[in-house]
């Protein structure tokens, strides 16, 4: 039977003082904690190999004690995706992070991308065992098999888009079919009142400007009572200037009221706006979200315009 000494039992006192001060000047207490209290496994305990050009990480389940394959996506998935699969599959995994190799090690964000992550060696900790994971280097490809790959990338997307381009157009074009008829049903409530509002605010504008005309015709006939029986012209000539003046000082309040040239039409307008919208506090009507139901019509109706134009450009070019 081969012997065995006691510093293979127990590391040497000086090993241990090194990782306590590796743990005050790095400051990173979370991995060096699982560090100095865990387990560490051997570094095949997790593989990395690459099948189809997808890397493929087998480890051993905890809980389960099991093996099992994790194909990854290096462009797709990312560091959190990668931990929260190995939760799924086991959920006897409570803890589980990412951390550089190294002494120094640090955690990695769970947003890094997992071909950045393959790049280099790394440690990963599931409830405090920390495995060491080394990654196989990749060839380099040349100049001309990049080129290749890429074209040949377009190329697969220029298909997958021409297959199912039109399946896609179909599904939107539905999806937008139901969003249309649900905004109508929401705006047609919505527009019956404001018909309604509308019809009351229409009458009392044109009973203002009515009362308006008939108030001018009072006047002119003042002035012509005034001017030929009552008194003369030298007498009310001075008054219907005034009047005159005061009707140019009463339109340039207007103006500097308003910032609007004093038009018959802007001044109808502008009355009927204020009867709506007092009318439309009284019955409660949101004009806001008439307008942004509105709006969310408009551009689904011009969406599904354009799809159907879509549609249409591509049956008559497969013809």
């Amino acid at each position: 039977m081969q012997t065995m000494n006691s510093e293979q039992y127990f590391p040497p006192l000086w090993e241990f003082i090194a990782e306590v001060l590796c743990v005050k000047l790095c400051g990173n207490l979370k991995f060096y904690q699982s560090n100095l209290y865990s387990t560490v496994v051997p570094s095949d305990e997790i593989t990395i190999n690459y099948k189809h050009g997808l890397p493929l990480i087998t480890l051993t389940l905890p809980s389960r004690k099991e093996r099992c394959q994790f194909v990854v996506k290096p462009v797709l998935s990312t560091v959190g995706s990668f931990l929260q699969d190995l939760q799924n599959e086991d959920k006897g995994i409570k803890t589980a992070a990412i951390f550089t190799a190294g002494i120094y090690g640090s955690e990695i964000a769970a947003s890094t991308l997992m071909e950045i992550l393959l790049m280099n060696d790394f440690k990963l900790v599931i409830n405090k065992i920390t495995y060491n994971v080394q990654c196989p280097k990749k060839e380099k490809l040349s100049s001309e098999h990049t080129t290749e790959m890429e074209n040949m990338k377009s190329l697969v997307h220029r298909l997958f888009t021409a297959l199912h381009l039109e399946e896609f157009q179909k599904k939107r074009e539905h999806h937008l079919l139901e969003k249309i008829d649900h905004l109508k049903g929401q705006l047609q409530p919505l527009e019956q009142m404001k018909a309604s509002i509308e019809a009351r605010s229409e009458v009392k504008t044109n009973g203002l400007l009515w009362a308006g005309l008939a108030l001018l015709s009072v006047q002119g006939g003042a002035m012509a009572w005034l001017t030929w029986w009552v008194y003369s012209w030298d007498i009310m000539e001075p008054v219907t200037y005034f009047i005159t003046f005061s009707n140019s000082m009463v339109f340039f309040a207007y103006f500097i009221v308003t910032r609007q040239d004093y038009t018959y039409s802007a001044v109808k307008s502008r009355q009927f706006l204020h009867f709506f919208h007092k009318k439309s506090k009284q019955q409660h009507f949101d004009v806001v979200q008439y307008n942004k139901l509105k709006e969310d019509l408009a551009k689904a109706t011009e969406a599904l315009r354009r799809v159907r134009h879509c549609i249409c450009s591509a049956s008559r070019g497969t013809r």
